[in-house]
């Protein structure tokens, strides 16, 4: 079963490291989407994949690296779009 959710992240994140440990987790994982950085310094992640891998790539980025300050994740649920990759955006 296939799995779709937008995350907006908002704490302290050292951009660079928290980019590269998503993208590595989200290979890992096998979790297609996106992250961008948003203009008023949250960031969104938007994940597609199978629905075990999905949740578990949420719980990843609640919790981010090992010095990440991460205060909030609103979640949303999204419809698929059959992503091909995780990408980093640039705004």
């Amino acid at each position: 079963m296939k799995k779709t959710v937008r995350l907006t992240i908002t704490g302290s994140l050292q951009s660079l490291f928290f980019k590269q440990f998503i993208k590595e987790n989200a290979d890992a994982n096998d979790v297609r989407g996106f992250l961008r950085n948003l203009e008023d310094g949250r960031v969104e992640i938007f994940l597609e994949g199978n629905k075990e891998d999905v949740e578990e790539m949420t719980e990843v980025c609640s919790k981010g690296p090992k010095y990440a300050q991460i205060r909030s994740v609103e979640q949303k649920e999204e419809r698929f779009q059959g992503f091909r990759e995780f990408k980093i955006l640039k705004i």
